[in-house]
């Protein structure tokens, strides 16, 4: 019979997202590089100002990436004019700011403007992360001692432990969006997992 008992556990903890991260930029096309690029860093630059305006702290303000690339004719031979980008990532600690500062972006960049992404966030995931890994322990040793009374055996030590690494967080969130300025953001809830696998000694009995 072995001598060791080797079980996973699964844990979940959930928190209120307390931060919106939105990934915004423009994108602008000019007749030459010069234009595209000063036009694309002007309304860049609104952006940013309209942001602190509304209460961002520069730390949150970041410039993820910024470029430009040529545009060609339906036949991919000439170059017909030059395409300029800069997109900035942006945190926001108050939910209800999002429709005005998602309006306040559109005043700045105009049609210029970018929205790839605006999510659901947990300032600090740590306290979340550690709360999962505790329910996915826990998890593991009531599965261990209900095997161990059904086998009439005893958990012993604990000889391993894998923290087995899967997907990111799961935010359930849910945008409702009318006119712009009437976009909110219903928060929900923001879960994590964690799953653990233990294996323990059975604990040696003497008679």
């Amino acid at each position: 019979m072995s001598s060791q008992i080797e079980v996973s556990g699964t844990g979940r903890a959930s928190a209120v997202p307390d931060v919106v991260r939105l990934r915004v930029g423009v994108r602008v096309d000019a007749d030459d590089v010069s234009t595209a690029l000063s036009d694309a860093g002007s309304r860049a630059s609104g952006l940013g100002q309209a942001a602190r305006d509304h209460g961002v702290a520069p730390a949150d303000l970041r410039t993820t990436d910024t470029g430009v690339h040529p545009r060609h004719d339906p036949q991919g031979v000439t170059v017909v004019g030059y395409t300029a980008y800069q997109n900035l990532s942006v945190t926001v600690r108050d939910a209800d700011l999002v429709g005005t500062l998602v309006e306040a972006f559109v005043g700045a960049a105009g049609n210029a403007l970018t929205i790839d992404h605006i999510g659901l966030d947990v300032a600090d995931p740590e306290p979340l992360h550690a709360r999962a890994r505790e329910a996915a322990f826990l998890d593991a040793r009531t599965k261990a001692e209900q095997y161990a009374a059904l086998a009439g055996r005893e958990l012993g030590k604990v000889r391993a432990l894998c923290d087995v690494v899967q997907g990111g967080p799961q935010p359930r969130m849910a945008m409702m969006a009318g006119r712009v300025a009437d976009t909110s953001v219903e928060l929900g809830e923001h879960t994590v997992t964690a799953t653990v696998v233990v294996r323990w000694d059975w604990k040696q009995t003497h008679g």
